[in-house]
């Protein structure tokens, strides 16, 4: 088994939301997965919103990838979470 980079678009609720805290919400998550939080960046959508790209890596088994995305989706104050990118790495 290798595993996966998975690159996340996390879109917060509004430009008041406290994008720190959501990374160390998906720092939780991923390490409870048993993955490897590789980052993130913030990206300008529109008037002063800004997007969290997130770049994790899991191990390749079944059913982590649809864990981790149903669990970003339930941290306050975030309104979607998108699959930007998944890829096997090794």
């Amino acid at each position: 088994m290798g595993n996966v980079m998975l690159v996340y678009k996390i879109m917060p609720e509004g430009t008041e939301t406290d994008l720190g805290k959501i990374k160390e919400e998906i720092k939780l998550i991923v390490e409870d997965e048993q993955g490897d939080f590789k980052g993130s960046n913030e990206e300008k959508v529109a008037f002063g919103l800004k997007a969290l790209i997130a770049k994790i890596v899991i191990p390749d088994e079944g059913g982590i990838v649809d864990n981790i995305e149903e669990r970003l989706k339930e941290i306050d104050e975030v309104q979607s979470v998108k699959a930007e990118d998944i890829t096997l790495i090794d």
